[in-house]
């Protein structure tokens, strides 16, 4: 069955309506464009996000489901805990977010492939630069060993992708997010759709309406000005 989507246009960074947004495939909103840093910009403002595999146009979605973490609905489990002690953690924002970004493009057992194409690599390289997209690494001495990355909007956290090198480093730097996030804001964390791991982790499935109710909610707020800026960063309480 042929689909036929908007073609953005060049030189106009707005979007269709999201209620023109397709049932099959779920959220499928438009085509075309380019990841200029306003253009993305103007995607999460609006609950938009691009996802596309190589060999197919770029691609704008907004499904009718989203996946976020609630505020303290990330903790350090028993098992986590064990994990921290065993390898000897640490937590870092903002020092690696090249690293991270390449980590995550990576490919992984079951899945050769990758959406994280080098075009995706420089457009969120590009926001990071200008301090809309950020990281979160997980270290074992100097080894880069976990870690996640995604675009700050407002007090919302939009996250992208994240990696483990070693056991639930990945479901640790999540935690570590959220814990450094609520330093100076509700600590709500996006994660586009839900899957199994996500789910197991406690994530919250919540309509499209629902979530753009979130994000107007959350996308006016500020943060302090050196909220990001790189550093090592701890668990409070980690190990009790």
């Amino acid at each position: 069955m042929a689909i036929y989507l908007p073609e953005l246009s060049a030189h106009d960074v707005s979007f269709p309506p999201l209620h023109r947004a397709l049932s099959e495939p779920d959220g499928l909103l438009a085509m075309g464009g380019d990841l200029s840093v306003p253009r993305l910009l103007s995607a999460y403002r609006q609950g938009i996000f691009p996802w596309f595999s190589d060999g197919d146009p770029l691609l704008w979605w907004s499904p009718s489901t989203r996946a976020v973490f609630a505020p303290d609905s990330l903790t350090l489990s028993r098992t986590l805990k064990k994990q921290l002690r065993r390898y000897q953690l640490r937590f870092s924002v903002n020092r690696a977010f090249a690293q991270v970004i390449s980590q995550c493009a990576a490919p992984r057992a079951k899945q050769p492939g990758t959406w994280i194409l080098p075009a995706m690599q420089q457009a969120y390289l590009a926001l990071h630069q200008h301090g809309h997209a950020h990281s979160i690494e997980v270290w074992q001495q100097d080894k880069l060993v976990g870690g996640l990355y995604g675009v700050q909007i407002g007090g919302l956290f939009c996250g992208e992708s994240m990696f483990n090198r070693l056991p639930d480093t990945a479901k640790l730097a999540l935690v570590a997010l959220q814990t450094l996030l609520q330093q100076a804001a509700a600590g709500w964390i996006d994660c586009q759709m839900p899957n199994p791991f996500l789910l197991q982790l406690g994530v919250q499935p919540i309509s499209r309406q629902q979530y753009l109710t979130l994000l107007t909610a959350q996308r006016g707020q500020r943060l302090p000005a050196d909220f990001w800026q790189p550093r090592f960063f701890t668990l409070e309480n980690e190990y009790d």
